[in-house]
């Protein structure tokens, strides 16, 4: 909700300037998501004029040339485009300097040859309306030429943009807010703006309309009001400014006066043309299945039966407590308005709403539940400004089905619970003056206070806690002590899994890669895009924010790819990113059960491995190895054994891509993106990754120590030859397995092909071996009988052979 300070200072002057009300605000529960400046800047540069003398541009038809005076020693020239502009009018006028509401400074300027020293300015230029086709004509005796305009006109503003919670309904119009601002503050609270109604009374048979409600559960209350002699027009500007402030375009002031109240009291309201009301009656009722209506933004909505309409004796009219309809809309020529203000049952009005894909103010604020008395309040305000800004006369009384809500409920707040619960003491005298401040009523008993609520605050504070909660918030939350809850000797920990996601975020990390955090949200065409086809089922979102993110992922890599085009496209050339976090998976035959939610971790890298440097220029791009290298550092620091092995995945490119398995099970992938998916994702070059199910991972060993120090290792190399179609993973295997109990260690450094050498189809791989005994130094003749085991069992195995040379 939006709340313009000039407006809300009509009622309470919070005596602080706009950052510390916010901060205040903020430490006593009204969020304040921002505060924005609308309107003008430099405002000295803005000033009241008036025109003496208009002539035709030479070279422009549609341009005139005038001289104003703006209070300065000699009048200024000013080119202006305005079709009305007349010598002796007041104007608005800014001065070059001037900063207009979309932030562009105003500067001479010359115009078709013709200098120009500001600005003759319409109503939208200053933010005060939608009007750009005529000059601003101020009237006023008391305007002088050169008078601030800031002291004529609200052209400047701060805006206080409020996050307001479900449960304070209450703060969705100004008083509500100012109401609130004058409890934190504890300066003064004007009255209410409805304090004089004039029409309290019932209405009479003269009213001519008759209201009908067929479901008191759905419509605790409907009023009406009918006003004659109603004329037509354009608001006056300061009603148009508090509207463009506050987010509202001004319309009519008929139109404009149902959203000035909405804002100022958080009521809706909504104005019938009473003679396109067909037979002068409004009947409250449930929509018939498949029954239409076309509301104000020209659509027309089919409606089913759990929703409530407004019905005329032709049918359906309105919306109930969310859109007007276009056929009983207030028209130019209106001349008899019949004002409705009513309450609705807040759970009827949020389904209709998200079953109709319609949300307006007035439904955004009747789903928060808003409370019958309100309605007469709103009636009030509105009955003021018919007669003042339309020359209406209201007819006597007012129609008033339902009544106010229930008696209002009185609750003991004992000052021995306000102890407990807060640990600290409030005193009786200063709950009192807090709660009083919110319009509560209190009275002295033994123990406390017995408190009864205000109907504005029925649906939120309902027993003792609530009223505790309010004396806090008010006196100030951050003056509580810190304290420690009770532990009785418990040791809070984390358990090993969480352990373990944290080890492996910290090891992505010291590796150099980023995180970031992806939506959990993906396309409908998110299988598509990755080559999935129909293979992978997703849950369904039922009410999605938009198309674009309508299920829940399975995978990671959707979100790493975004984020890798994003900072691709802003110039970023290397990236180094993962992500950790859940991805949903549908069972099978799931009926009503919810979906897996294993926890993934998966990475994402693309240009080159490192920074280049003057000793080795561009270094080499990031490719499978590179992903590999990163996933086999994670892996080991989580004490898992794994390995890779060939696998085809339609998102990955082929021959370059693997799957990781650890203790016989497949718990990710590893690869390289196929580049017809990277570049969908304008991804040039290699991009390289993985993506494992951390939640697969077995529990990994305790830890065990080994002396490496005692005995020396004996290192030596040895270079086989083998079938080009054995990986180094097998030979590796071979080898560790027949070089027990002595191989201590296997490693791969170098790959040599030579058909004319080693023949075709065959492939040389080098390796630095280590032996070493955990009792003894080992002889030579040790090791060597170790090394004839090993070179026997890659010959019977592998069918490899030891290179000579």
């Amino acid at each position: 909700m939006r709340v313009p300070l000039q407006w809300l200072t009509e009622y309470v002057e919070p005596g602080l300037d706009t950052d510390a009300l916010a901060e205040r605000l903020a430490l006593t529960g009204t969020e304040v998501e921002r505060v924005e400046r609308y309107g003008v800047s430099a405002l000295e540069q803005f000033v009241v004029g008036r025109v003496l003398e208009r002539k035709r541009h030479p070279d422009a038809d549609r341009l005139s040339v005038c001289m104003v005076d703006t209070g300065g020693s000699t009048p200024s020239q000013i080119v202006c485009g305005a079709p009305n502009v007349a010598a002796g009018q007041i104007v608005a006028v800014a001065k070059p300097g001037a900063v207009m509401p979309d932030g562009t400074r105003l500067n001479k300027a010359r115009l078709r040859g013709v200098e120009s020293n500001g600005m003759i300015l319409a109503e939208d230029e200053l933010g005060l309306g939608i009007d750009h086709n005529e000059t601003l004509v101020l009237v006023g005796d008391e305007l002088k030429p050169g008078m601030p305009l800031s002291e004529v006109l609200t052209i400047a503003t701060d805006v206080l943009v409020l996050e307001i919670t479900p449960n304070r309904p209450d703060c969705l119009g100004i008083y509500g807010v100012a109401r609130e601002v004058h409890a934190a503050t504890g300066t003064p609270l004007a009255p209410p703006p409805w304090r004089d109604d004039g029409q309290d009374e019932a209405a009479s048979e003269s009213s001519g309309i008759t209201i009908t409600v067929e479901s008191h559960r759905l419509c605790p209350r409907f009023t009406a009001r009918v006003f004659d002699d109603v004329q037509i027009g354009p608001s006056p500007l300061w009603l148009k400014a508090r509207l463009m402030a506050a987010g509202q375009r001004p319309i009519s002031n008929v139109v404009d006066i149902t959203n000035y109240v909405m804002l100022l009291t958080g009521q809706p309201l909504h104005a019938f043309d009473l003679d396109r009301v067909a037979g002068a009656s409004l009947n409250v009722r449930a929509a018939r299945e498949g029954e239409t209506v076309q509301t104000l933004d020209g659509q027309t909505r089919r409606l089913d039966s759990e929703m409530v309409l407004i019905a005329d004796a032709d049918g359906a009219t309105s919306i109930a407590g969310i859109m007007g309809g276009a056929r009983s809309e207030v028209q130019n020529d209106t001349t008899r308005v019949l004002m409705e203000v009513a309450n609705w049952d807040g759970a009827n009005i949020h389904r209709t709403s998200l079953k109709l894909g319609l949300r307006s103010e007035a439904s955004a604020r009747f789903e928060k539940q808003l409370q019958p008395e309100q309605a007469m309040e709103a009636q009030a305000v509105a009955t003021q400004l018919m007669t003042e800004l339309c020359g209406a006369h209201a007819r006597p009384g007012t129609v008033d089905v339902g009544g106010p809500g229930p008696a209002p409920a009185t609750i003991r707040l004992r000052e021995r619970r306000v102890r407990g619960l807060l640990g600290t003491t409030i005193t009786r005298s200063r709950s009192k003056q807090l709660l009083e401040a919110l319009e509560f009523t209190t009275a002295e008993t033994s123990d406390g206070l017995d408190v009864t609520v205000p109907p504005f605050r029925r649906g939120d504070v309902l027993r003792e806690a609530d009223l505790i909660e309010e004396v806090a918030r008010l006196d100030g939350v951050e003056k509580l002590p810190a304290t420690l809850p009770s532990r009785h000797g418990a040791a809070g920990r984390l358990t090993y899994v969480q352990r373990r996601r944290r080890r492996a975020v910290d090891v992505l990390r010291a590796q150099g890669l980023e995180e970031i955090v992806g939506w959990s949200f993906v396309g409908a065409d998110a299988a598509e895009r990755l080559r999935l086809g129909g293979e992978v089922q997703f849950v369904e979102l039922a009410n999605p924010m938009s198309n674009d993110q309508s299920r829940l992922r399975t995978t990671l890599l959707s979100s790493l790819l975004d984020v890798a085009r994003r900072n691709r496209a802003r110039g970023a050339s290397a990236l180094r990113l993962f992500e950790a976090g859940a991805v949903y998976l549908p069972q099978p035959d799931a009926g009503e059960r919810l979906p897996r939610e294993p926890y993934h971790l998966a990475a994402l890298l693309t240009g080159p491995i490192r920074p280049a440097t003057w000793r080795e220029g561009e270094p080499p791009a990031a490719d499978f190895f590179s992903a590999k290298g990163i996933l086999a550092g994670l892996l080991e620091a989580l004490c898992i054994p794994w390995r890779a092995e060939p696998a085809a995945l339609p998102f990955l490119h082929p021959g370059r891509a693997a799957g990781v398995v650890v203790e016989g099970e497949h718990v990710g992938w590893l690869g390289e993106i196929h580049p017809s998916i990277a570049g969908d994702w304008e991804l040039p070059g290699t991009v390289a990754g993985f993506e494992i199910d951390l939640d697969a991972l077995p529990v990994a060993p305790t830890a065990t120590y080994t002396d490496l120090i005692s005995f020396p290792e004996v290192h030596e190399d040895l270079a086989f030859v083998v079938a080009d179609s054995v990986s180094a993973a097998e030979l590796l295997a071979v080898l560790r397995d027949a070089g027990q109990p002595l191989l201590r260690d296997a490693e791969v450094f170098d790959v040599y092909r030579d058909p004319e050498k080693l023949g075709a189809g065959r492939v040389s791989l080098a390796l630095h071996l280590a032996y070493r005994a955990a009792d003894r130094t080992l002889t030579d003749q040790e090791v060597a009988a170790q090394r004839e085991e090993i070179v026997a069992a890659v010959s019977e195995r592998l069918r490899g052979s030891l290179r000579a040379a």
